[in-house]
């Protein structure tokens, strides 16, 4: 049979108060930790998909490490490729040739980065074949002077498959007459999207050959693309390769050309927590007022059932269940609503913005233009968990004082 702490408890939570006031915050507290949870849940998830999201379409572009020779040449790079082959946590290896240009069709002109690739070595470091919005990625050959373009780039110089799209290379031409810039004619023959507007709006694809003979490196490429087994462990493989390699080189890895986004996402996360936490907070500590008011509401029956011989421990007791269940029903109502809403958000948000006809994410302001969820239940437990502690932790002064309530005292006017 349970105690008869619990049953009070549990009895003073469910009955009828006199004072409908008291119901009342304690209504507003559960409110209050629903409503603090389910936000804590939905903004760490966003945070969670946004960090996943960026990180999954920048790697798709990038690559998890690259190797480039001085002065942005590397000439023996079959001979790197086979012995960087070896190392057991490599799974894949692209040259690429990269060079700035600018791109010119019609009355428009826009700089871009030009990145020269081989289409039979580009899928395993990178997922250009799988954002094709236009043709394919084997569209770029050899000597046929072929151009895949970002949607947003290709849109701004109002190109479509099958245009003429003239690259102007900075290195220059000398001539008689002076330095004349070097141009060649390119056919657009393809359109991705990646859905980071960095890359849709300032990248052109190029076959290697073509892009050796555009930046005058005949047989040699820029670099060498790297992928890994598992690309956290990218500085550790970077330092063994580093220790290995014969010959001067150069490598980095993601971590080192893409560690402010991640950082900037770790930091706003783990403030979005304090700030969510302390809405939290607040709402539990509700239960203070909750539970004093009960305690003078209650002074009778706690001198009665002192008179009946309950200790004070057992008095605290029963208040503490009392306020510890307003904190469990709020907790577990916001879980149940904060994962609900992680998990749907990607529909809700799109249903938002046609309802107030705003555009929340436009894509040329954010990297990501719209709203990602990764829902992590190691945080819903911590959140979970944070939310219970703080609505104990606010039931321990009323409890305190409805222990110290001495029976005469409390019965003298009653």
């Amino acid at each position: 049979m349970p105690p008869y702490e619990l049953l009070i408890g549990l009895r003073y939570t469910r009955a009828k108060r006199r004072n409908h006031f008291i119901s009342f915050i304690s209504v507003t507290s559960m409110a209050g930790i629903a409503l603090g949870v389910m936000a804590l849940i939905v903004v760490m998830s966003v945070m969670n998909g946004f960090q996943t999201e960026l990180r999954s379409r920048i790697l798709g572009v990038a690559s998890h490490m690259e190797i480039t020779g001085p002065g942005g040449r590397l000439d023996d790079w079959p001979a790197l490729a086979a012995e960087v082959g070896r190392h057991p946590e490599v799974r894949g290896m692209a040259p690429f040739v990269s060079g700035q240009a600018l791109l010119a069709a019609g009355g428009e002109t826009k700089g871009a980065l030009v990145r020269g690739l081989s289409p039979a070595e580009e899928g395993k470091v990178a997922e250009f074949a799988e954002k094709m919005r236009e043709g394919r990625l084997e569209d770029l050959r050899a000597g046929e002077f072929g151009i895949i373009l970002g949607a947003d780039l290709a849109r701004s110089l109002g190109v479509f498959p099958g245009d003429k799209v003239a690259v102007i290379a900075p290195q220059g031409v000398v001539t008689p007459a002076g330095m004349l810039p070097r141009i060649k004619q390119f056919t657009l023959v393809g359109v991705f999207r990646m859905g980071m507007h960095e890359y849709d709006a300032g990248l052109a694809l190029i076959h290697l050959e073509d892009a050796g003979k555009l930046y005058r490196l005949g047989d040699s490429v820029s670099g060498l693309r790297v992928k890994l087994a598992d690309l956290e462990r990218a500085p550790w493989v970077l330092r063994e390769l580093a220790r290995t390699l014969t010959g001067e080189y150069y490598l980095s890895d993601w971590t080192m050309s893409h560690t402010s986004f991640f950082q900037a996402v770790q930091i706003e996360k783990r403030m979005m927590f304090i700030i969510l936490t302390l809405i939290v907070a607040v709402a539990a500590f509700n239960i203070v007022s909750t539970l004093v008011m009960a305690v003078t509401d209650k002074q009778a029956d706690i001198a009665i059932l002192r008179t009946l011989g309950a200790g004070p421990g057992s008095i605290m007791t029963i208040f503490m269940i009392q306020g510890s269940l307003i904190g469990v029903i709020g907790a577990v109502a916001g879980v149940a609503a904060g994962v609900l809403l992680s998990i749907n958000i990607e529909t809700v948000v799109p249903l938002l913005e046609r309802a107030i006809g705003i555009d929340l994410f436009p894509a040329d302001v954010y990297y990501i233009s719209e709203l990602p969820s990764r829902l992590d239940w190691g945080d819903v437990g911590w959140i979970g968990g944070v939310a219970l502690i703080l609505a104990f932790l606010a039931t321990l002064y009323p409890s305190w004082r409805a222990a110290r309530v001495q029976p005469a005292e409390a019965l003298r006017y009653e």
